[in-house]
């Protein structure tokens, strides 16, 4: 790759429920001046799926919807306004609130992610590989908080037709030395990349990203391993940060308090 072009589309207005966003997509592409090639990625905002698939709350529900959401409480922490929960939810991505969003949703609502992220950019792919008869991948993106680092930064939720991660495992860098670890979380670079020009409040939640052909696969990644974004989220046994620092002390306290009560009384120090 020698250049990389990523451009916001225009012209996408507010969605509602039930509407055919593959349909709207591909008409902002069809009239982007940027037109669309093989090997494009489009970036798409989780939230434009989400309204499409009618996952709209009543806020009055947040706390209850969040509960609903979640499969596994990360971390939690009071503060003035309330209580902050990081956890896991049905996809197995580690957020917090379990994604749940009341930012540029109407009045008195909240969103959900998509139920299946994954699914979802599938289905956009099909339907606008389909449309304009190029090989495309789609990355469905979503802000997302990062540990030990302040501030957000977007990250592939779902994606499609392209390898979500770039395994250099194997391979020798520059200077011939053997790279045992190396693996790039590319669809998280591109929806990362793709947030600076779609941006927050600019009313363009798509963006096309030009120069990463190599990443897109022909046959929607039939065999491809690492061709979704649960692809990105790491296996429970090799994450060695699983919990929160209050939740994994109280988790070996409980496991402390749990393999003492099993000793003897002359192992636990009490005398009879």
């Amino acid at each position: 790759m020698s250049s990389l072009l990523i451009s916001a589309l225009a012209g996408i207005s507010e969605i509602q429920p039930g509407d055919d966003l593959a349909l709207t997509i591909g008409n902002a592409v069809a009239d982007a001046p940027e037109g669309i090639r093989d090997g494009d990625i489009l970036v798409v905002t989780s939230k434009i799926v989400s309204k499409a698939e009618g996952r709209h709350v009543n806020a009055a529900n947040r706390e209850d919807a969040i509960t609903a959401e979640t499969v596994r409480l990360v971390a939690s922490r009071r503060h003035p306004g309330g209580l902050t929960r990081i956890v896991e939810n049905r996809q197995g991505l580690v957020l917090a609130a379990a994604g749940v969003d009341n930012s540029n949703t109407p009045d008195g609502t909240i969103l959900l992610l998509p139920e299946d992220p994954d699914a979802s950019a599938h289905r956009l792919c099909i339907a606008l590989r389909a449309r304009f008869g190029v090989a495309l991948g789609v990355v469905l993106s979503d802000t997302l908080g990062r540990p030990w680092r302040e501030g957000q930064t977007d990250a592939a939720i779902g994606a499609a037709g392209l390898r979500v991660l770039e395994d250099y495992r194997g391979t020798h860098d520059a200077h011939g030395n053997l790279l045992s670890a190396s693996a790039a979380a590319v669809a998280d670079e591109i929806a990362g990349a793709a947030d600076l020009v779609k941006g927050k409040s600019s009313g363009r939640p798509v963006a096309l990203v030009r120069g990463l052909g190599h990443l897109v696969l022909a046959d929607l990644g039939a065999s491809e391993p690492h061709a979704t974004a649960r692809a990105l989220v790491r296996p429970a046994e090799l994450d060695m940060f699983r919990l929160g620092s209050d939740e994994a002390y109280a988790q070996g306290f409980a496991d402390g308090q749990a393999a003492a009560s099993l000793l003897e009384p002359s192992e636990s120090g009490i005398s009879h």
